[in-house]
């Protein structure tokens, strides 16, 4: 899982785009860094791309094709025939090389290994049960459109997913309920109606699975997996809370919709081989909407099991969406980039959990947690000890209160401030409590900035901002030093309703820009990720730490794990209201009618600086459920589209055929301009000076009228800073629904003064009304004065 409290280390690989398989072979060596015989090099598992239609009819199946290929000490861990054509196995470096010299072979790619990006929302989103007409009751609350969550797994017993009140499973599905250990076939009902488990691949790197730690079922021992299909699908329940904290009404996004849970997340992470099993496996089964909370390094999209998946998925008519990652609020750290995946950040709720540090000298310091248990002495006052100066250890482990780091004698009966970072919030907080002390004062790092997450202590505990850290650290050493010992307590003041402004970026929602593909704009949206209640396992407790024996059928989660789902159900709202909507249609409606202003109608804040927020932070916004099924204008996008986008971002032919499984001549698309020039409804330029004093480009664009039948619609541009911006024509006429009409965009700019390896970004917009339809594109241009 990648936790929002992890080291905020993020590594991106970029190739070429043409690199060839040696290149791969390189990579694992240098990775390795050990050179072994023939007989002693270490497998690891490759995901092996062939020519499905080239099956000699002597093999009864393309299972008995592929073992052929194989040699006897290797065995398949996965075929797959459905997003992609071939196989997994676990081979030697020499094995692969063999295997990639057939000619039925058309790449291999290496296994990565994947991590999860780890209510209130549809009031704050705008979905109301009780509105007469609106995108819940247009689309009967999502009912026979089918979620498939890739995840890890779903507890099938919580009251989230009854199915109460729905009709038969839908005609279309294909799919199965596969029983295994404490997940019987009668677990999916009419609401669960799918569930199927794949650890192939991650047993066959990593031996097999401990039965007493995981389930070899789709039955969830994570928590995750339940949580996020909850938020995709979660019937109405009431009440809902977690340890009295966000009381109300729990609901997901498209209440009546059908799940279908894909568990690929183990112990040790999410293995690609079983990711493409998983999309295999729900394309095949029949699911509208594939939900993926999961992510890992970038890299090109032929290498990228995840893009490769989610584009057989798309051609299919799916819509994928996925999280963008946990790595803000530095740029670049934004993933899942390809741009046929709705990529979607995070964002605040006007909801949170406040809980205050009172120091000894009478200052307050705001917190938030949503700690349920007994609370410190009313009205006493406790030592207060920084764990990193007075805690014992080396300083830096027990600063960030890693295990076995604290010592007791000093601990003992004080609150303790612990910095943010290495291991999980809450695990710091059993590390202190183990160690004696009373509470913690959970600090966030200069990099974390004020953004703050509640979670579920086993002590009483608060999470600080940067700054209320070193405040309370600076008081502590100021302390020591005076005849004043430094004391505090911390008030918990239960759950606060009407927060402003909202919503806001979440600190810890990755960023852009994209590091893959610059010209298209990720993330693509934000939602609500940051404390949302959902459903939780009856056998997890809501910290996630082994010793803590409580536990919640609901629980408190951050990220943009939480925020993915969202977007997932709104999807499935939106292809009931328009079934005949492709995934790009889906995502232009969600793009250009999200917001940019919070609740007190100024732009949207970073929760990390408090500056106003951009588009590299938010993408084109925070998602508008009720205009996004009416948006009016509609920018489509074919498979033809993404393949004359892959070849003027120089992909070879044969890397192409990877992603696409077709064959592509490049030289008209190459002809036809630039990858900037795919039918996206965000535009992004990207300038390379190199000495030039003035610079243009254009984007040619084409939107189909989903609105009234007779519209004309009336441009206004919002040029970036130091940009002319032009649009051709400036008035669309549309004179029936589905017609489609084209316009150019030519954006000219001017050289700025730059340092080698520098760049500077202004933004601006594109906006079509027809005076009931405001059609809104961001537009960004990015200057750069390359390294000399």
């Amino acid at each position: 899982m990648e936790k929002i409290d992890s080291t905020h280390s993020f590594l991106t690989i970029t190739m070429p785009s043409s690199s060839p398989f040696l290149l791969l072979l390189m990579l694992f060596f240098v990775v390795t860094d050990t050179v072994y015989s023939e007989e002693e090099e270490v497998k690891t598992t490759f995901i092996v791309q062939v020519e499905h239609d080239t099956k000699p009819s002597i093999f009864p199946t393309h299972r008995h094709w592929y073992e052929s290929s194989l040699s006897s000490s290797s065995s398949i861990i996965h075929t797959y025939q459905t997003v992609f054509h071939g196989f997994s196995a676990k081979l030697t470096p020499s094995e692969a090389q063999k295997l990639q010299a057939l000619s039925h072979v058309i790449t291999l790619i290496p296994e990565q290994v994947r991590h999860l990006h780890t209510t209130r929302s549809p009031q704050f989103l705008g979905l109301k049960i009780a509105d007469r007409a609106g995108l819940l009751k247009e689309t009967d609350f999502g009912s026979d459109l089918v979620i498939g969550v890739i995840d890890t797994g779903i507890c099938p017993e919580r009251e989230s997913f009854n199915d109460r009140d729905l009709g038969p499973l839908p005609p279309k599905w294909k799919g199965q309920c596969v029983s295994g250990r404490d997940f019987p076939a009668s677990s999916c009902n009419r609401k669960l109606i799918g569930a199927r488990y794949f650890s192939a691949g991650y047993e066959a790197t990593n031996g097999k699975m401990n039965d007493t730690l995981e389930y070899r079922s789709p039955r969830d021992s994570d928590g995750h997996g339940t949580h996020t299909a909850s938020i995709a699908a979660g019937r109405y329940v009431f009440p809902a809370s977690t340890m009295s904290y966000a009381r109300g009404m729990a609901a997901g996004m498209a209440p009546k919709a059908r799940l279908a849970v894909y568990k690929v997340c183990w112990n040790a992470g999410c293995y690609d081989s079983d990711i493409l099993a998983a999309f295999d496996a729900a394309v095949a089964d029949g699911v509208d909407v594939v939900s993926l909370s999961v992510g890992g390094v970038v890299v090109p999209y032929h290498l990228d099991v995840i893009a490769v998946g989610a584009f057989g998925a798309s051609e299919a008519g799916v819509f994928v969406s996925a999280s963008g990652g946990n790595g803000g609020p530095g740029g670049l750290t934004v993933t899942n980039v390809a741009p046929w995946v709705t990529t979607v950040g995070a964002g605040t709720i006007d909801r949170d959990f406040p809980a205050d540090v009172v120091l000894g000298n009478g200052k307050i310091i705001g917190g938030v947690s949503v700690y349920g248990g007994p609370g410190l002495s009313p009205g006493r006052m406790y030592k207060l000890v920084y764990a990193g100066s007075e805690g014992g250890g080396d300083g830096y482990s027990s600063s960030l209160c890693l295990e076995d780091s604290l010592d007791p004698m000093v601990v003992k009966g004080n609150i303790v401030v612990c910095d943010r970072g290495v291991n999980s919030r809450a695990a710091k907080g059993e590390v202190v409590k183990k160690a004696g002390g009373v509470g913690m004062i959970l600090a966030n790092g200069v990099f974390d900035g004020e953004g703050l997450v509640a979670d579920c202590h086993v002590l009483p505990a608060t999470s600080v901002g940067a700054t209320a850290g070193d405040e309370i650290r600076k008081y502590i050493s100021l302390g020591w030093h005076s005849r004043s010992p430094p004391t505090a307590t911390i008030i918990f003041k239960g759950t606060r309703v009407g927060v402003r402004p909202a919503p806001k970026v979440a600190a810890f929602s990755a960023r852009g820009p994209n590091p893959e593909s610059p010209e298209i704009l990720k993330p693509d949206v934000i939602a609500p990720g940051l404390n949302i209640l959902a459903a939780w396992p009856d056998g997890v407790s809501p910290s996630g730490v082994h010793s803590d024996e409580r536990r919640s059928e609901f629980n408190i989660l951050s990220g943009t794990s939480m925020a993915c789902p969202h977007v997932s159900g709104l999807a499935a709202l939106l292809k009931g209201a328009h079934p005949a909507w492709t995934p790009a249609a889906i995502r232009s409606a969600l793009i250009t009618t999200a917001y940019t202003v919070d609740t007190s109608g100024d732009s949207l804040l970073d929760e990390s600086t408090g500056n106003v927020s951009s588009f590299f932070d938010y993408g084109a916004g925070h998602v508008h459920p009720e205009k996004a099924m009416n948006p009016g204008l509609i920018y489509d996008i074919s498979s033809y589209d993404y393949v004359d986008f892959l070849c003027n971002s120089n992909y070879s032919a044969k890397n192409i055929r990877v992603i696409t499984r077709k064959g592509a001549d490049c030289s008209g698309a190459k002809r036809a301009g630039h990858a900037g020039n795919l039918n996206y409804p965000s535009l992004s330029a990207v300038f390379h000076q190199y000495g030039k004093q003035s610079m243009s480009t254009h984007f040619i664009r084409s939107v189909a009228n989903v609105g009234d039948p007779n519209s004309v619609y009336k441009v206004t541009v919002t040029p970036p800073p130091g940009t002319v911006v032009t649009v051709e024509p400036n008035t669309l006429s549309f004179r029936r629904l589905g017609q489609k009409l084209n316009f150019l965009v030519r954006v000219q700019t001017r050289a700025v003064k730059l340092s080698p390896g520098t760049s500077t970004v202004n933004t601006g917009s594109i906006l079509w009304s027809d005076g009931k339809h405001a059609v809104k594109s961001p537009l960004v241009v990015t200057m750069q004065q390359p390294l000399q």
